[in-house]
């Protein structure tokens, strides 16, 4: 197996696509099943095995929220 490049990418999405994407995670969550999404050009394939959190952020005035799906490729 090649090794793939570092990245470390952000994309911005419309609220549309972002529930989108939020759904069809939810169903491949619910059924068992692997997650498939692209991300900047490039098709990621999530294996069930993933696991999933949720952090919050706070610095000064600025919030963040981040759904995260953490896995290793070994």
């Amino acid at each position: 197996m090649t090794k793939k490049a570092d990245r470390d990418i952000e994309k911005d999405y419309s609220t549309t696509e972002f529930v989108a994407k939020l759904r069809r995670l939810a169903d491949s969550l619910e059924s068992g099943s692997k997650f498939e999404i692209q991300i900047a050009g490039e098709r990621i394939y999530v294996p069930v095995r993933a696991k999933y959190n949720i952090e919050h952020e706070r610095e000064g005035n600025e919030e963040e929220i981040e759904f995260q799906i953490k896995w290793n490729n070994s």
